[in-house]
């Protein structure tokens, strides 16, 4: 005989001692099958659900909670839906199995920190110390939703411009080490002096063949050192505060930044998570480590008794609307409520400004792209009429 208990209007049913020794050699077996398939061959298997996925995957949990089946049913038939070697069944497999050996479900998503961040897991103690399982997994679907569509339109107003700049060096560089060679013996043949923006080009096609490979070699140690030096947390710091700075971009970063951050602390505290622990979640995902130290800041205060939004204010990384906001908010006892209108106002902000991105980034673009090929069109055309002229 097993024992239950119930989690957001739901059964989860655990197993007596005797079963869970038998589904624990099973998922033992599993599990080594699984590293096996890993190491050895096989099917190489996922380890880490993208937001997605996770998205995908609560939104699912809980309509199958809400219909009556217990959790471990609800994991076991998630799992049964993933392809092999997919994140989705190898994740749903182990937090299953966990459940079973008597974890919480809060703490088996704790043990799969990349799939399920801080902020999920917390939400998810939250939800069971309270009993109201299913909506919390309501809200973190609307949190995930709302960050997809974030990125989303982040991502769309940044594909067409980085798609023009690409195609436009290409070009640039076909021209240099291809067209501009022909053009040059051509001219040298004849043996006329050529005008200084022909000299200026054929000087560029010389050094772009000549030391390509060198110029190259130097932008892959460039981006390996970079790469590496964003991931400190002085890169971090400069880089974050770089596009908080930045023109065109810091509108969009800023709003989405502030937009995130007031929805997350929002879906935190409506959970019954307390304050500080919110900020330090807070802190861990905000994506921008220069928000983040002044959380971290703003926590260290809290701690002695002041309120949320006179540290933010002295940090001097939020806007005074927003702290306002959030002062008024604490002063009325709706906190959440100031956080919910933060959100919306940061959003919709952030959209106006990907709208003037898009706008002012495509004429700039095509003026850069337009002067980089009239430049070569110009220099070749006066050496041609320089040529025409002294055969004459």
């Amino acid at each position: 005989m097993g024992y239950s208990r119930k989690t957001g209007g739901a059964t989860v049913r655990t197993a007596s001692p005797s079963v869970q020794k038998e589904t624990n050699a099973t998922s033992s077996g599993s599990s080594s099958s699984s590293v096996w398939n890993m190491q050895i061959g096989g099917a190489k298997q996922k380890t880490q659900m993208k937001s997605v996925e996770v998205l995908l995957f609560t939104s699912e949990l809980a309509d199958l909670i809400e219909a009556g089946m217990t959790l471990g049913q609800a994991l076991r038939a998630l799992a049964g839906q993933g392809d092999e070697g997919s994140a989705q069944r190898y994740i749903c497999q182990d937090l299953c199995d966990r459940i079973v050996r008597g974890e919480s479900f809060s703490d088996a998503c704790a043990h799969h920190p990349k799939s399920f961040p801080p902020l999920y897991s917390n939400m998810i103690r939250a939800g069971e110390a309270s009993g109201a399982m299913v909506e919390v997994l309501r809200r973190l679907v609307d949190h995930y939703e709302r960050y997809d569509n974030m990125r989303s339109k982040i991502k769309s107003a940044l594909s067409y411009p980085i798609i023009v700049l690409v195609f436009g060096i290409l070009a640039v560089i076909g021209a240099l080490v291809w067209i501009i060679p022909q053009f040059q013996k051509v001219f040298e043949s004849m043996g006329a002096a050529l005008p200084l923006p022909t000299r200026i080009l054929i000087g560029m096609s010389d050094g772009l063949i000549r030391y390509g490979w060198m110029m190259a070699l130097c932008a892959v140690l460039f981006v390996l050192w970079f790469n590496k030096w964003r991931k400190t947390d002085a890169g971090r710091l400069k880089i974050d505060g770089w596009k908080l700075r930045a023109p065109l971009v810091k509108g969009i970063v800023a709003c989405g930044a502030y937009s995130s951050l007031a929805y997350t602390l929002k879906t935190l505290l409506v959970n019954g998570v307390n304050v500080l622990q919110a900020l330090k979640i807070s802190e861990e995902t905000c994506n921008n480590a220069v928000i983040g130290q002044a959380l971290a800041t703003a926590r260290k205060r809290v701690t002695d008794g002041t309120s949320i939004s006179g540290p933010l204010a002295s940090s001097g990384v939020f806007p005074r609307m927003m702290t306002d906001m959030l002062a008024v908010g604490e002063q009325a006892g709706d906190m959440a409520g100031s956080l919910e209108h933060i959100g919306r106002r940061y959003q919709k902000d952030m959209d106006r400004h990907i709208t003037a991105f898009t706008n002012a980034l495509e004429p700039i673009l095509i003026v850069m792209i337009a002067g980089a090929v009239g430049f070569v069109a110009v220099a070749i055309l006066m050496a041609v009429f320089k040529v025409s002229s002294s055969l004459g």
